[in-house]
């Protein structure tokens, strides 16, 4: 309708115009001066008020046009008090203001929301420009994954993780891979997924991070547990009968001894002997390794972490000083308290102390350090760090693995149960070592 109103005052005036300059042209041509006289001043008033008109609406239309430039769709074009030429065109700007107000709203709603959603994710999002590798956007839980609070350019992951960098700049649109993510004090595993989108001629990356630590150490100690009870099952099933049979061979031998020179008889009883205590060392082997299937649920209560501290120095003071090992406690809340099976944890502390005694025996001035602390989302952590020998990276990956031990007469089931320990308690254990200076095994408790 506006556009109507329009149309017909430009169509109204136009004709107008060419009337008065066919009738004045007809005067002039006639000679008629009197009536070309008369009829000028009306034909110049017309071109003014249609270069007026005109330059109206250039200037109406120049202030639309800037508006829309810069985004500002809350300026408003007065109607009311603007001539009856430019109504309608002051009218038909606002209508396309309150579209494109809506169109902004909306979009901005959606931004918002995604922006929510985005957020409450437990999975870490990073995009970025593939060209200049600008960061444009890095969601609050990867920030805290990483341990980053900002990050402009994907290039600035280089000091912080080379080897992540790297895989982050590799991975390809579509692909899935696991890393091993390094932080300041630990290091995790997690599952990274890419993809890739264009938008305004540039190519931007999205990678999504996510923790997969805690799902992968519960489902290795699913497989090792499964492992071991098949292995201790059939080891046990085959070494009884040989440790049995042995017996009955030894008697049968002694009842035919008389008949056989003696030298015969010490050395078939040597044999059976030694088949006998290697059928029952591998009983016990096999008994030994059934443990770590044995702990299935957790007597859980309200502790005082001072108390099992104190239960612990009390237990291994004579031990501490004996080994001369210096031992300090420290525990900046002494009312701390945690749910936990305190026997089983106590269990846990004292392989990790016996373990540390072992690393610093070597030492001109060993000495342990027991931590309780809570970080400011309400998680507990508690520490054993000791000043031995420490350990390299390769061993660092085998620690908790069963059957691994770095000592000669090491079972290599410590530090597997005292894992499974703290995963039954919803928790997570892991060992910083550099060479030379100690080793500092972390639990962390939600």
């Amino acid at each position: 309708m506006t556009f109507n109103n329009s149309y017909n005052k430009i169509v109204l005036r136009t004709a107008l115009l060419f009337v008065t300059l066919t009738a004045a042209a007809y005067f002039l041509v006639k000679q008629w001066y009197l009536p070309l006289a008369l009829s000028a001043p009306f034909l110049f008033y017309q071109l003014i008020e249609f270069f007026k008109f005109q330059k109206k609406t250039q200037d109406e239309l120049a202030q639309f046009v800037e508006a829309v430039h810069y985004r500002d769709f809350s300026r408003y074009f007065d109607v009311k008090h603007a001539s009856s030429d430019i109504q309608p065109l002051r009218k038909g700007f606002n209508e396309i203001n309150t579209t494109f107000k809506v169109i902004s709203k909306e979009k901005e709603t959606q931004y918002q929301y995604l922006q929510k959603i985005l957020e409450l994710v437990d999975t870490g999002i990073l995009s970025y420009e593939l060209e200049s590798g600008e960061v444009v956007w890095m969601n609050e839980t990867l920030k805290k994954l990483l341990e980053l609070p900002y990050l402009k350019t994907i290039h600035s992951l280089i000091k912080r993780d080379k080897v992540l960098f790297e895989e982050v700049d590799t991975i390809k649109p579509g692909e899935t891979k696991i890393v091993t993510i390094h932080l300041e004090k630990a290091a995790f595993k997690a599952l990274l997924s890419a993809t890739a989108f264009q938008t305004d001629g540039k190519k931007y990356k999205l990678i999504a991070f996510q923790n997969v630590n805690e799902a992968l150490d519960e489902t290795e100690s699913k497989a090792w547990q499964k492992l071991l009870g098949v292995m201790t099952h059939e080891i046990m099933n085959s070494i009884a009968p040989i440790s049995s049979l042995a017996d009955t061979l030894k008697n049968r031998l002694q009842l035919a001894a008389p008949q056989l020179q003696n030298d015969a008889v010490e050395d078939l009883e040597l044999g059976i002997d030694t088949i006998k205590r290697r059928s029952e060392g591998l009983l016990k082997f096999a008994e030994t390794y059934r443990s770590l299937n044995k702990i299935t649920t957790l007597n859980l209560k309200k502790i005082y972490v001072r108390e099992l501290f104190a239960n612990l120095h009390q237990l291994m003071q004579p031990t501490f000083e004996q080994k001369g090992t210096e031992v300090e406690i420290i525990l900046r809340n002494p009312d701390l308290q945690m749910q936990a099976d305190a026997s089983l944890l106590e269990q846990v502390f004292i392989n990790l102390i016996v373990n540390a005694l072992e690393a610093v025996k070597e030492k001109e001035h060993p000495k342990l350090v027991l931590s309780a602390d809570q970080t400011l989302d309400k998680k507990i952590i508690l520490k054993v760090a000791d000043n031995g020998q420490g350990m390299t990276e390769e061993v660092i990956e085998k620690i908790f693995i069963p059957f691994f031990s770095t000592k000669k007469s090491g079972s290599g089931i410590g530090l597997s149960l005292c894992k499974q320990i703290i995963m039954l308690h919803k928790g997570t254990i892991q060992v910083q070592s550099v060479e030379g200076k100690g080793s500092v095994f972390m639990m962390q408790f939600s």
